[in-house]
């Protein structure tokens, strides 16, 4: 019997795919920490991991660990080398939430753009005035600059080409590849799109650095909206705080922090042109469920025999491994 250790609450609906499979047992662990599953790895073949650490000394428990699945498609949080020394394969979900990404960046484009942040506060505080002083802009005909082009911000271009926006995107992989046909954005480099945006949008992985900080919030003109649904630290945020103090950002959307979650002294918390979000872009019902039902069908495919190589994140390491 192939037993699995799920580690962290999912949807129901990939419990139910468990349950419905002969041949497997599993444990289920709803706390998010890895104290909480760690005693019980030593007897998993499988294990099935949302956000929380996984650890060397933890996959050094794991005698008969064969397969890690993550519940998403970031993976910082485990330890891929002590996977590797191992021979244990770490597989990601596909395309689950692209859809929940982009609809989330396009919201805070809009919240972002009509200032709903203040105008909520307006209310709060008694301040009817404010509505004078029309610092909402509209959409139509607004530029937007999109950095990263892979599925999410194809998402995000095909609804943002519905309000009547101009799209331009920057992704140096794509245009070696070959830019996506009929797409609503026009490839650009970053420069010259970031200083063309009125409003620009961060859809990419995270590569250990900030790829918008001084110099580049330096190159945006006066007024622009920027939204950040990537990865944190993908944006500098002091950077960012120093442009919206200089007004070079007039208001911004941010989903993704450096330190999550982040800290109360943050500036960007006290900052009312600012729209925030606890890195909930993807974390939608339908998503969830997805994410949740791939995961699971991933340890099922491995032990089946036809996992999908796309999904192996160590798949170069693994092979090696089995030819020395």
């Amino acid at each position: 019997m192939t037993h699995i250790l799920v580690a962290g609450k999912i949807h129901q609906s990939g419990i139910d795919l468990l349950d419905a499979t002969s041949g497997i047992t599993y444990d289920y662990v709803k706390d998010v920490s890895e104290e909480s599953y760690a005693p019980l790895i030593d007897k998993a073949d499988a294990l099935v991991i949302r956000t929380q650490p996984l650890s060397a000394e933890t996959i050094a428990r794991g005698g008969n660990l064969k397969l890690v699945s993550r519940h998403g498609v970031g993976y910082d949080a485990v330890d891929l080398q002590a996977l590797n020394d191992r021979g244990i394969v770490l597989t990601i979900v596909g395309d689950v939430n692209s859809v929940s990404v982009a609809e989330h960046s396009l919201m805070l484009i809009m919240s972002a753009a009509k200032r709903t942040s203040r105008a909520s506060k307006s209310i709060k505080e008694g301040d009817w005035s404010w509505r004078n002083q029309l610092e909402a802009v509209e959409l139509l005909n607004k530029r937007l600059f999109i950095i990263g082009f892979g599925r999410i911000g194809q998402h995000l271009a095909r609804m943002a080409s519905a309000f009547g926006m101009e799209i331009r995107a920057c992704d140096p992989f794509l245009e070696k590849q070959g830019w996506p046909k009929n797409t609503a954005a026009v490839p650009c480099d970053m420069q010259s799109g970031l200083a063309w945006a009125d409003i620009v949008s961060v859809n990419v992985p995270s590569s250990g650095r900030p790829i918008l900080g001084d110099l580049e919030f330096s190159q945006m003109k006066r007024g622009v909206v920027l939204v950040n649904t990537a990865r944190g630290g993908v944006v500098d945020e002091k950077a960012l705080v120093k442009a919206i103090h200089a007004g070079i950002v007039a208001a911004a959307g941010i989903d993704v922090f450096e330190m999550e979650p982040p800290k109360t002294d943050n500036e960007l918390l006290g900052l009312d042109q600012v729209i925030l979000s606890p890195h909930i872009a993807g974390l939608t019902a339908e998503a969830g469920e997805r994410t949740a039902v791939s995961a699971v069908q991933n340890v099922l495919d491995f032990f089946a025999g036809y996992l999908n190589p796309a999904l192996i994140v160590n798949s170069k390491q693994i092979n090696e491994l089995t030819k020395s």
